[in-house]
C-alpha cells in the first residue's frame, strides 16, 4: 500500500465532463486541504475543448472552495497537464500512458460504461505499468451477465486488487460509524438481530427533481441508479457479521456474505416491489413539471423515479425480517437513513397508562446522527409512558466523499472500493425486478412532485404485511 510520499499520477479519461468539475476536482482539493503533502500529477484527457490554461483554471476554481492554500494549487497546477487524445484508439492510449511519470498511474474513468468497457479491452493489449489502478463509476454493468464480461475484461487488464468500482456512499466516515455503533460499544451488538429487530428501512428520499440530468436518469431510474448499488451496500454493512479488523478483504468478505443471502421478500417482485414516478407540483415554492415533461426525457421509457424493494437476508440473525430499500426524486422531505424498529417488549408492568410504542433507532447517513427512541415514563406523571429521543452526533466527514474515495485509490487501499462479485450480486438481487417491471408485472404509480410519494409507501409506522 502507498503513501503519502509516493506520487501518483492521476489520469482522468472524459476529464471536460461534468463529473469531474463538479465531484473529482472538489474532492481532491479536500484531501490536499486535509493532507497537503500529499503528492499528485493530475492529467485530464480529452479528445477536444481544453488545453492546459483552462485545465488550469478549473482545477483552481474547484480547490477555491475546499480550503487549499495557495501555495499547495499552485504545485498542483505546475505539474498539471491537458491531454488531447481519444482513449477508444489504442495507439492514443499507449501514448497517454507514456506521459505518466516513474510511480503508480491511476486512470480513472470519468465516462460512460460502454465507453470504458472498450478502453479496457484496448489496454489489455499494451504493456501497462505493473502497478497501474483502475478507477471506475457506477453502474457495473446493466446486469449480472453484463456485470460479469466487465469484470472478467477489468481482470484481464490488472489484479482486483488494483480496481477500484468507485461507490461514494462507501466514504470512511459512513462505514465507520456503522461499524462502530454496531461493535465498539456493548449495547448494540446483543440486540442486533431478527430477536429484537422487527423491521429495517433504508432511505435516501431527494427534495430534488431532474436537475437537468435526463441523459443519464431516464435510462437508469431510480432502483438502478440508487437501490442496486448504494443502498444495497449500505444494507450489507448494516447487516454484516461482527468484524474482528477493518481490513480490505474481511470487509469484502463479510458484505458480499450478507448479499449472497438476499432474497426478494416471499420471492416475488409483484409483491416486494413498488415503482412510481412524479406529476407536477410544487417543491419548496418552485413548480416542478410532470417528469415526462422535463427536457430530455423520452416517456416511452416508463422510468420511475421513486422505487421501493422489499429484502430478507435468510441467515440466522436475519431470517424474518422485512428490510426495505426506497429512494426517489421530488420527495416533500429529504429522508437519508437507517431505521431500525425493534419489537414491543413481552409485557409491561400493569398500572402503567398508555402505550409502550416500539422503540425505534435512527441513522442518519447525511449528516452523520443517531437517534434512539425509547418508551419511558413520561414528564409529569410516573404512571404515563411516552417516547423519549436520545440524541448523538457522528463522526463528520473529514473531507467531501470523493476526497474519501480519491485518497484510499491514490494509496491504493481497496477498503471503499466495491469488489467483483458485491457487483454482481447486486444485480443478481435486482435483476429479477427490473425484469417484472419491464413486463408491467408491477404497476408504474405516480405522486405529485414535492408529496411524501404515493400513499401508503414508507415511510410508515405501519405494521409489516
Amino acid at each position: 500500500m502507498a503513501t503519502t510520499d509516493d506520487p501518483v499520477t492521476l489520469l482522468i479519461l472524459g476529464a471536460s465532463g461534468d463529473l469531474t468539475q463538479r465531484l473529482l476536482l472538489p474532492g481532491l482539493g479536500s484531501l490536499l486541504h486535509i493532507e497537503p503533502d500529499r503528492k499528485v500529477e493530475l492529467f485530464g484527457v480529452g479528445r477536444t475543448g481544453l488545453d492546459d490554461a483552462e485545465w488550469h483554471r478549473r482545477i483552481r476554481t474547484a480547490f477555491q472552495e475546499t480550503g487549499v492554500t495557495k501555495r499547495r494549487t499552485d504545485q498542483v497546477v505546475k505539474s498539471a497537464r491537458w491531454l488531447t487524445a481519444d482513449a477508444t484508439q489504442g495507439d492514443h492510449l499507449k501514448w497517454l500512458l507514456e506521459q505518466c511519470s516513474d510511480g503508480p498511474v491511476v486512470i480513472y474513468f470519468a465516462l460512460p460504461p460502454a465507453v470504458s468497457i472498450k478502453i479496457c479491452a484496448l489496454l489489455e493489449k499494451l504493456d501497462v505499468p505493473a502497478d497501474l489502478r483502475l478507477a471506475l463509476e457506477k453502474p457495473f454493468g446493466e446486469d449480472e451477465k453484463s456485470a460479469r464480461a466487465l469484470n472478467a475484461q477489468l481482470h484481464r487488464v490488472v489484479a482486483e486488487d488494483q480496481i477500484f468500482r468507485i461507490d461514494h456512499f462507501m466514504g470512511t466516515a459512513t462505514v465507520l460509524n456503522l461499524v462502530g455503533l454496531r461493535f465498539a460499544n456493548r449495547v448494540m451488538g446483543p440486540i442486533w438481530s431478527s430477536e429484537h429487530i422487527e423491521r429495517v428501512e433504508i432511505l435516501y428520499d431527494e427534495a430534488l427533481a431532474l436537475e437537468g440530468r435526463a441523459g443519464y436518469y431516464d435510462t437508469a431510474g431510480a432502483l438502478r441508479d440508487m437501490l442496486q448499488s448504494h443502498l444495497l451496500q449500505v444494507m450489507s454493512i448494516f447487516a454484516m457479521e461482527p468484524i474482528a479488523q477493518l481490513h480490505p478483504q474481511e470487509l469484502a468478505d463479510l458484505k458480499a456474505q450478507v448479499l449472497r443471502a438476499t432474497h426478494l421478500w416471499q420471492d416475488s417482485p409483484k409483491r416486494a416491489t413498488r415503482r412510481a414516478r412524479y406529476t407536477a407540483g410544487t417543491l419548496d415554492g418552485k413548480k416542478i413539471p410532470s417528469y415526462v415533461d422535463e427536457d430530455g426525457v423520452d416517456p416511452k421509457n416508463g422510468t420511475e423515479t421513486l422505487a421501493q424493494v422489499k429484502l430478507e437476508v435468510r441467515n440466522s440473525r436475519w431470517a424474518g425480517v422485512p428490510i426495505t430499500l426506497r429512494s426517489g426524486k421530488a420527495l416533500g422531505a429529504a429522508r437519508k437513513q437507517i431505521v431500525c424498529y425493534f419489537r414491543p417488549v413481552d409485557h409491561v408492568p400493569e398500572g402503567f397508562n398508555g402505550d409502550a410504542q416500539a422503540d425505534r433507532l435512527v441513522i442518519n447517513l447525511k449528516p452523520g446522527a443517531v437517534s434512539l427512541e425509547l418508551t419511558m415514563n413520561a414528564e409529569g406523571d410516573p404512571l404515563g409512558l411516552e417516547q423519549k429521543v436520545l440524541n448523538a452526533d457522528l463522526t463528520a466527514a473529514r473531507m467531501q466523499a470523493y476526497g474519501e474515495v480519491l485518497r484510499d485509490i491514490l494509496d491504493g487501499n481497496p477498503l471503499l472500493s466495491v469488489r467483483a462479485d458485491a457487483a454482481e450480486l447486486g444485480w443478481h438481487i435486482m435483476d429479477p425486478v427490473l425484469k417484472a417491471w419491464a413486463k408491467d408485472r408491477v404497476p408504474l404509480e405516480d405522486y405529485a412532485a414535492g408529496s411524501a410519494g404515493p400513499e401508503n409507501w414508507l415511510p410508515s409506522d405501519s405494521v409489516i404485511g
